[in-house]
């Protein structure tokens, strides 16, 4: 939006965009995406509690969630849902914790004993905690392996982390400390192949595979769109200059006469271009087509300039049509 106010954002930019959203709308609309947050949560606590059921499994445990984020919170709700005892929310924004923190302790929420902590207490809060859930936006480690070897050093029960960031938030090294089970993106993602979530994804992947290739041809026949354009008009004045010499030669036509022949000179070059210019915007939108643009020019002579002008009045169209529309 800033892009299209400053007059940064040309029309392939717009264009993504927009397709972009449509796609967005496609995936709720059309799978069960949106169930798949809440599957990767449970999903990932059943890899953690191994074969048991996930309510035995965390029972009275203590957790802590790093990052206030939609998964983490998602996550935050799923834990309180599952029976633990306490969720300590560590987040580098503390309000956003402390909100998470009120929502989840809230009678009308999920009731369960919850607190919010700074992010530079999480070393010590990571020692108190039986199940770790970290989905943060850092684009570094949050706990590296020696974060986590320090937290587990003196103490004899296991520790279980969920690391669902994207890039990761905790030490692949992690799971080669004694008593520390890790899982992570990566490892959900061999192990759900299976899994309910799985089809719901597959489903999207195959919408977003379709519609890359749907614009993709849509960008390419858009490049042969001017020179189409330009030819139609080539031939228009072409029309227009033989029915005026026409008019020269036959000074005797009346108007509706004149009217005719002009409408039936008219059809004969639609009709001829009709089927050449639909054929080569159909292989223009197939992969390596953009040289029929070239062709067409070539074999008809049109100037280049013209077509180039062309381009650009349709380029002005489509910023002004597409301001404000993301």
């Amino acid at each position: 939006a800033l892009g299209q106010d400053l007059h940064t954002a040309g029309r392939l930019l717009n264009d993504l965009f927009q397709q972009a959203l449509r796609v967005g709308k496609r995936a709720h609309s059309e799978t069960g995406i949106d169930r798949a947050g809440q599957s990767l949560v449970t999903f990932g606590l059943e890899q953690l509690a191994d074969g048991r059921e996930v309510e035995t499994w965390a029972k009275g445990k203590k957790a802590l969630v790093i990052g206030a984020g939609s998964m983490s919170s998602l996550a935050a709700a799923t834990l309180a849902r599952s029976g633990v005892a306490e969720i300590v929310i560590a987040n580098r924004t503390l309000a956003r914790a402390e909100r998470l923190a009120r929502i989840l302790g809230e009678p009308g929420g999920t009731g369960v004993s919850a607190r919010a902590a700074e992010m530079v207490a999480v070393g010590d809060e990571l020692g108190r905690a039986d199940i770790v859930v970290s989905c943060t936006g850092a684009t570094g480690l949050v706990l590296t392996g020696d974060d986590v070897a320090t937290a587990v050093r003196d103490r004899e029960a296991p520790l279980a982390l969920l690391d669902l960031a994207m890039p990761r938030d905790i030490d692949a090294a992690a799971h080669r400390v004694p008593g520390v089970r890790l899982v992570d993106i990566e490892s959900l993602a061999e192990a759900s192949a299976d899994a309910p979530m799985a089809t719901d994804v597959d489903q999207v992947r195959s919408i977003v595979s379709d519609e890359v290739a749907a614009f993709g041809a849509a960008q390419r026949a858009a490049h042969i769109t001017p020179t189409v354009v330009a030819l139609r008009a080539m031939a228009a004045d072409v029309v227009t200059s033989e029915v005026a010499r026409l008019e020269g030669r036959l000074p005797g036509l009346d108007g509706k006469q004149r009217a005719e022949i002009t409408q039936t000179v008219r059809r004969v070059v639609d009709k001829l271009l009709h089927a050449p210019t639909v054929r080569v915007k159909q292989l223009a939108s197939e992969p390596g087509g953009a040289g029929y643009a070239d062709a067409l020019r070539t074999l008809f002579d049109l100037d280049p300039e013209t077509v180039a002008a062309v381009s650009r009045a349709d380029l002005n169209d489509a910023d002004v049509k597409n301001r404000g529309r993301v």
